[in-house]
């Protein structure tokens, strides 16, 4: 079960209608005060990866423009491209019907890649089975389009 976690400057969120079809942003953050942010470029609407953000992640990104996140490893703010130079400049947000998730629609600076281990998309393997029973990934991007370890100064 999930609770809503006070967002403070979000509109609170009262009945079920006015959640679903309002124009008040109340967004549904989990027990952990977090809310999925699933990440697309703008242009292309390939889906770049999915992060965390909390009440102060989004509020940051609505103000700032850049997109910001919570580290659920680290329990930390982070800007994403802070470090790479890979900031994502928000065109558009958007939001479900039931405000428990985001959705941001960016364009990437630098190299444009988006993933910490090198490749654009987080999402550059899919899932592959066979009759036999056997399952595996295949990459979709044949190359990372940098070294991380020359980005970020360690092995990711």
């Amino acid at each position: 079960m999930t609770t809503n976690i006070k967002a403070e400057g979000f509109a609170p969120r009262t009945d079920k209608k006015a959640i679903e079809l309002g124009y008040e942003l109340c967004p549904k953050f989990d027990d952990n005060g977090l809310i999925a942010a699933a990440v697309s470029d703008y242009d292309s609407g390939e889906l770049l990866m999915v992060g965390y953000m909390n009440d102060e992640s989004l509020r940051r990104t609505i103000e700032t423009g850049e997109a910001w996140y919570w580290s659920r490893s680290r329990q930390e703010y982070w800007k994403k491209g802070g470090t790479s130079g890979q900031v994502q400049k928000v065109k558009e947000i958007r939001t479900d019907c039931d405000q428990d998730a985001i959705w941001l629609r960016v364009t990437v600076e630098g190299n444009g890649a988006t993933c910490h281990v090198g490749y654009r998309s987080c999402f550059f393997r899919e899932v592959k089975s066979n009759t036999d029973g056997e399952i595996w990934l295949k990459r979709t991007e044949v190359a990372p389009v940098y070294d991380p370890e020359e980005v970020y100064g360690k092995k990711q």
